[in-house]
Formats: C-alpha cells, structure tokens, sequence
C-alpha cells in the first residue's frame, strides 16, 4: 500500500466516522482508481455471487446430493446497495454482508443435545450453542469451534454447514459461539479492531475462554481442538488461532482473510476489495483455506494469504496439488503441502466459478452453496489429523 492510498484511506475513515458518507465515497473512488473518479466499483453486497441451488423440501436429498447448478445470482429482497450505503455500513460494524433468511436448525437426533451456554469474561460475555453428540466414544472428543459469518446465528450455521452431522457420525463436539448485534450491528466478528486481533483481549480471549470452558464442563480432548468459521468468521478464526496456538491445534478458513488484514474500517474496505497481505505470525498452526473464484464480496487473493501467511512458519513440506468436481459440478483445485510423513499442514481449495458461500452447505443455511466441495467434510478430515504435543 502506497503513502498516498494510506493516507487517503485514513481520511476516508475519518470522513465516514464524521458521517460525510458523500465524500468519503468519493475519496475511495478516486483511490481505487489510481486517481481518475469513476463509477462505484464496490461489489453489491446484497448479491450472493456464483450459482447456487435450493434443494426441495422433503425431498430427501442431504449435505453434498448431486444438484445441477441453479442458473443466475441469488439476491436477497432489496433494492441495490451503493459504496456510499456500503461504507454506512461498515462504519456502523462491519463487512457489509446480507444474507438470506436461514429455514431452522436441523433436527437434533435422540440421545444428542444441542444446547444454549453463556461464557462470562468480567462484564463482557458471549452466548453459544454447544452440540453433543449420541455418539460419545469412551475417550475424550475432538471440539471444533464455528464462528459464524455477519448476520447469521449458531442454529443457521450449524443448519448450512452440516457440521452437527458430522460431529453425530465421528464423535466430536460442537460449538457455535454467537456475535450479539450489541458487539457489531451486523453481528459480525470485528476481525479489523486491534483490540479484537491479539491475545487476552477482546473477542479472541472471549472466543478462547468458552472454548476452555468446555475443556472443564465437558468430555474433550484439549489435543483436539480446533477452530474454523465463514467470512468475518474465517477472518476471526484465524486470528484466533493465531493468537492462541497452544489451545487450537487447526483452523479453517472460508472466504475470510488473513491476519492483520486491516486495522480500521477503510483498510478492511480495501482488504475485501483487493486483497491483503497480513501481518508476519510469530506461530502458525495447520491451515485448510476454501475460497470461491467469483467471491465478490471477499476477494479470492485473500485465500491465497492466508495460506502464504501459515507457510512462512514451516519448512520442508511437500507440494502436491489436485483438479476436481464435485458431485455438484463445481471444479475445485487443492493445493496441498504436507509433511513427509504425509500429514497435511496447509491446504488451499480453489472452487471455480462459486461466489461468497459455505462450500457444500445445506440450503437450509444462509450463504451456502450446495453445489461445491464438502467444505466440512474436508475441514474435519484436515483437522483429525493434527493434535497438541
């Protein structure tokens, strides 16, 4: 980034902060642009890009049936967003994201439970859903930690991605810790808040001490746990594990950017837009990255620093990479850097032509493509291969 694009961005934000919405705009057109104004550029974030298909009710058809792609964008009900609507929004809390109404949770099976738990920090504290499988091996259980995407809930995240039915087949807890609209008024993780980016502050020692909470309450492995989320929630994920690499030994990363991507409103602007590099981690943890080629909302050169970003702290791995299609017809390229033992340390999924989406996700879910690649599938493949010590 430029002195002159920093400096800008600096005084877009102040602009926004001011609520001078017409002429932060302008400022960032002319930025964006290399000093020549033009029309907005920012992606309609209403716009659900790529192409997606809602299965039929009732029709029996699960996580990863073989679909044909539906035909065209899915919008939600509303009109289009300008850049000046665009920037409200993120001044008020956030990636400017809307997503469609999620149908319900899925149906918990007997034996299982799918309950509400609070985690308090000194005043501040944060409510989450936990599942606990029927399945309970008589050894302690991995824990995987889902940080849902701006505007969805626990029960719409646990509905798109299917990962409760993952946990019922192999044994593993769940938990969905929920981003009140008190925190961001899209509820949306403030992966872009310094105070919310290092550790023993903010949301990741939040994030961090429900997670213990469940080591103390519950049958979990504290070898086994693991962290992965969607968006602001892939961004806050891998913050997360960044900052507490002793507590999560894996972390899974959609359509989200890397650490130290932005610091304020405007360089997170940027960062959706363009892509970022950031920050150099003292300690990575293993790394599975999915991104759709046509996100618009989260540009795909973030998926690729994300996994430069994990690569930095390892030497000596294998690169192998791999073309697909998925049952539903989506290509995907995998990229995968392992171990000579062949463990698998970074894995980056490429999927052709998908938009801002949970790859392989139920559509009882909001933002779900369920024409990819199983992303939860291949999340907890990647994740049961990685334990602490």
């Amino acid at each position: 980034m430029t002195n002159h694009f920093a400096l800008g961005m600096t005084k877009a934000t102040e602009l926004t902060k001011a609520g001078r919405l017409a002429e932060a705009t302008a400022l960032i057109q002319t930025l964006l642009n290399d000093g020549a104004p033009q029309t907005p550029v920012m992606p309609d974030p209403t716009v659900i890009e790529g192409s997606f298909t809602r299965l039929e009710q009732g029709g029996g058809a699960g996580v990863g049936a073989k679909v044909p792609p539906a035909q065209g964008p899915v919008k939600a009900p509303r009109a289009g967003t300008s850049l000046r609507e665009t920037l409200r929004r993120i001044g008020a809390g956030g990636m400017p994201e809307r997503m469609p109404f999620a149908k319900g949770s899925a149906p918990v099976p007997a034996g299982a439970e799918f309950i509400t738990l609070t985690h308090r920090n000194g005043r501040d504290h944060r409510d989450y859903k936990l599942y606990v499988p029927a399945n309970r091996p008589s050894s302690r259980m991995p824990l995987i930690v889902m940080l849902h995407g701006c505007t969805q809930s626990p029960d719409d995240f646990a509905a798109g991605t299917g990962m409760n039915a993952l946990a019922e087949r192999h044994g593993v807890l769940v938990a969905y810790p929920a981003q009140p609209t008190g925190a961001n008024a899209n509820k949306c993780w403030n992966w872009f808040k310094p105070e919310d980016q290092v550790r023993g502050r903010g949301e990741p020692a939040l994030i961090a001490g429900l997670t213990r909470d469940i080591l103390r309450d519950y049958p979990a492995d504290p070898a086994r746990v693991y962290i992965a989320g969607l968006s602001a929630g892939g961004a806050a994920a891998a913050i997360v594990a960044a900052a507490y690499p002793d507590l999560f030994s894996a972390v899974g990363v959609h359509s989200g950017l890397p650490v130290g991507a932005a610091s304020d409103v405007a360089q997170a602007f940027s960062a959706m837009r363009n892509g970022a590099g950031g920050a150099a981690l003292t300690r990575a943890v293993p790394t599975i990255a999915l991104h759709g080629t046509a996100d618009g909302t989260v540009h795909p050169r973030n998926g690729k620093a994300v996994i430069a970003q994990t690569l930095r702290a390892f030497d000596g791995l294998h690169v192998t990479t791999r073309k697909g299609v998925s049952v539903g017809g989506r290509s995907f390229h995998q990229t995968s850097h392992a171990r000579a033992d062949g463990r698998s340390i970074c894995e980056h999924w490429e999927i052709e032509g998908a938009g801002h989406a949970w790859a392989g996700g139920h559509p009882d879910g909001s933002y779900t493509d369920p024409a990819g690649p199983l992303a939860s599938e291949e999340m907890l493949r990647f994740f049961l291969q990685h334990a602490q010590g």
